[in-house]
């Protein structure tokens, strides 16, 4: 559609949101403030996971982190741990770099200007805006997928979300009905997308815009958004030797460039002599975003000391048993293999 934002025919929309968001916001404890730090981190675990799902681990992790230095001054290990369960690992070193970032370049106080938030370790122009906004009135949207299909119903759309320019688009789409309090328009897209306007089997009924939705109107709301490009799934196989003995077993931490990045794992490969204390193998299928991953995992019993110190020795595995796992952070499947192979 031709977009014009000197147009405020559209305005009244964007108030009827927020008129509907007063009465029916969702109790949640970070909309209780507008402390960044706290409104930084919400977003960052939910960009990937239900609220329904993350709303432990976010309690847990401000707890325990409650502020930037607390946070900055960590270990690397302990914000992985304090992630654990929620997934996407990238996340969690991305906003421990970010919180060392705002001590040695913003003396310790979180950047009020988009531009300075943006530049944060691991935040993207969605998040940058809903802290903007939320925290310290800055006007830009928070795009996301919620944007899009609000948006897209809205004005039976159909310019294709997939599209590298579709951030921009929307963002434009959007100053059409975007009222003066940004910040709480930007909640109140967010709950109207999850909770009314959802992508399968909207409650166009209850929604406070469904007079002015062109898509609703058109009965046509299932064709909206468009999303003609779709990424498909790498089929990867990957193999690990759960090496033990006497109920300990060998872990090694993973790097930072490939698929979860600093989580630990298991050995990957056994010397030919140790090939004859595997007892039985288990095949787990996982997936990830755009990865099928089928992990193949060889149940080591080994018995004689000597090979045990000597793969060690050569390799820097570290040693641990099913109590000291805990404070460790693993890939979901070795999790699971974990509690599950060592039972009496």
């Amino acid at each position: 559609m031709e977009k014009d934002n000197t147009n405020s025919d559209f305005l009244h929309v964007g108030n009827k949101i927020l008129d509907w968001y007063k009465n029916n916001a969702r109790d949640l404890p970070f909309r209780q403030t507008k402390d960044p730090y706290k409104i930084w981190i919400c977003e960052i675990v939910f960009q990937q996971t239900r609220i329904a799902q993350g709303l432990n681990h976010y309690n847990n992790f401000i707890k325990r982190f409650p502020d930037v230095k607390t946070l900055a001054e960590a270990e690397e290990n302990e914000v992985l741990l304090y992630w654990k369960g929620l997934g996407y690992y990238s996340r969690a070193i991305n906003i421990h770099i970010a919180a060392q970032q705002i001590m040695n370049d913003y003396q310790g106080v979180f950047p009020a200007q988009y531009e300075e938030i943006l530049k944060l370790k691991g935040v993207g122009k969605y998040t940058a805006a809903a802290v903007s906004s939320i925290c310290f009135g800055g006007k830009m949207p928070a795009v996301d997928g919620n944007f899009y299909r609000v948006l897209s119903r809205l004005f039976a759309d159909n310019f294709d979300i997939s599209n590298s320019r579709a951030f921009t688009y929307f963002s434009e789409l959007a100053t059409l009905v975007i009222p003066d309090n940004v910040g709480d328009f930007n909640q109140a897209m967010m709950d109207i997308g999850s909770e009314i306007c959802k992508p399968k089997n909207p409650l166009c009924g209850e929604c406070p815009v469904n007079d002015d939705c062109l898509a609703f109107s058109m009965q046509k709301v299932s064709e909206y958004p468009v999303k003609t490009k779709k990424v498909k799934a790498e089929n990867l196989a990957l193999t690990y030797y759960f090496v033990h003995k006497n109920g300990k077993f060998l872990i090694r931490q993973r790097k930072d460039d490939f698929i979860w990045k600093k989580l630990f794992e298991f050995p990957t490969a056994i010397p030919v002599e140790m090939e004859s204390f595997i007892t039985s193998s288990r095949t787990i299928n996982h997936k990830l975003t755009h990865k099928n991953l089928s992990v193949e995992i060889f149940n080591v019993e080994v018995s004689s000391e000597i090979l045990w110190n000597d793969f060690i020795a050569e390799n820097q595995y570290l040693i641990t048993d099913v109590e000291g796992s805990h404070e460790k952070s693993f890939p979901k499947p070795l999790e699971n293999y974990i509690q599950n192979s060592l039972k009496d």
